[in-house]
């Protein structure tokens, strides 16, 4: 699924998700005090320091940008997501149409299933429904994930005037930059699906299973049906794993 700004606030779910974030902007707004507050005291070792001018102005300046992330923290958010979904928008544009293979059965097994009788059927219709019922709980697998990841997307989004609200405050700010560091991870999980998926895809392009023609249809199916859900385990753990790759590559 390519991510796209529209995909992100399409749909009666991103109508909710304003609401919801709307309505927490005013509680951000009480956090931002409280934590201007616990920044001001904790920072001010002397009632002589809280005079001085450059204390003033600096926490000043830093309740200014906390305000401001509060208050356009939708705006933020979704200018983060354009960002990073234009890294996986110029992925699939690198790549363009030199990856358009799909996995298909090989005519060597067709003409071998199309010449057994009744009873080599029999086993044929096991390694068939085996087959089907593997790449069935794949696929579910790597659609939950995706979806998944656009639920944590609206979650994030959401709930994001609580976390800036922390950036009022010096020593709470931490809870802010690791909320925003884990957001931009989340978003960059969809450039990591999507070029797992290119990869795949280049993959059978360029290496398609092997089919033995001396062996019986069903030894072939068997080992078709092997090389093919190997590579879907393959891409399902890229797919599962994108969150903890990107943590690893970018640090987050």
């Amino acid at each position: 699924m390519t991510q796209t700004p529209e995909t992100f606030k399409g749909g009666q779910i991103w109508g909710v998700i304003v609401n919801i974030h709307s309505a927490l902007v005013g509680v951000g707004y009480g956090l931002l005090v409280l934590f201007f507050a616990m920044g001001i005291f904790s920072s001010a070792a002397s009632f002589r320091e809280l005079q001085r001018p450059e204390f003033a102005l600096r926490h000043f300046i830093r309740f200014l940008f906390a305000k401001v992330a509060v208050g356009r923290g939708m705006e933020i958010m979704t200018a983060i997501f354009a960002i990073c979904g234009g890294v996986a928008s110029t992925v699939m544009g690198s790549m363009g149409t030199a990856v358009t293979q799909t996995a298909t059965l090989p005519a060597e097994i067709v003409s071998a299933i199309e010449n057994v009788g009744f009873m080599e059927s029999i086993p044929l219709w096991l390694v068939s429904f085996l087959g089907s019922l593997f790449i069935t709980v794949m696929s579910f697998i790597l659609i939950l994930t995706v979806y998944g990841r656009f639920f944590r997307l609206y979650l994030y989004t959401a709930l994001s005037p609580l976390p800036f609200a922390s950036f009022a405050g010096e020593n709470t700010s931490v809870m802010g930059k690791a909320f925003v560091k884990s957001y931009v991870g989340v978003c960059l999980e969809g450039a990591v699906i999507v070029l797992a998926c290119l990869i795949y895809s280049a993959f059978l392009s360029s290496d398609a299973p092997s089919v033995d023609t001396t062996l019986p249809a069903v030894t072939m199916a068997w080992q078709y049906l092997g090389q093919l859900g190997f590579n879907m385990l393959v891409l399902t753990g890229l797919v599962k794993g994108a969150d903890r790759l990107v943590r690893e590559m970018f640090s987050l």
